[in-house]
C-alpha cells in the first residue's frame, strides 16, 4: 500500500510540473544614455559611472520583455540625461520592438517629452 501511495504521489507532482505552468525567465536590458552637457557623471550614476549597462529582470514572456525594455526608456531626468538606447535579450536571445528595431526607446510613447530637454 505505501508504495503505490508513492506512485500515486510521485504521478501527481510529474503532472504539476508539466501543466502548464510558467516560468519567468531572464530578460536582460541593456541601457546606453547620452547626458546633458557637463552631467555625466549624474547620468552615468545608475550604471555605476559608466554609459552603459545591462539589467537583469524576470519576465513571463518576450512579450513582457519588450514591455520592460519600453518601459526602461522612461526619462524623468530631463536636464541630467538627454537620451536613452534600450536594447533587451530575453533567455539569452536578442529582441527587437514589434517594428523590428532594436532600440526600444523608438516605441516610447513619450520619447519626444522626455529626450533630448536638456535646456528645460
Amino acid at each position: 500500500m505505501k508504495k503505490q501511495n508513492m506512485m500515486i504521489a510521485v504521478v501527481l507532482a510529474a503532472g504539476l510540473l508539466t501543466s502548464g505552468v510558467v516560468l519567468a525567465a531572464d530578460c536582460a536590458i541593456a541601457y546606453t544614455r547620452t547626458a546633458c552637457p557637463g552631467q555625466e557623471a549624474e547620468s552615468y550614476k545608475k550604471c555605476d559611472g559608466k554609459q552603459s549597462c545591462t539589467e537583469t529582470v524576470e519576465a513571463a514572456d518576450e512579450a513582457a520583455c519588450k514591455a520592460k525594455a519600453i518601459e526602461a526608456c522612461a526619462n524623468s531626468r530631463f536636464t541630467i540625461t538627454k537620451s536613452k538606447v534600450v536594447n533587451a535579450k530575453f533567455d539569452g536571445k536578442a529582441i527587437a520592438t514589434d517594428a523590428g528595431n532594436a532600440d526600444f526607446c523608438t516605441a516610447y510613447a513619450k520619447v519626444k517629452e522626455e529626450f533630448n530637454q536638456c535646456t528645460k
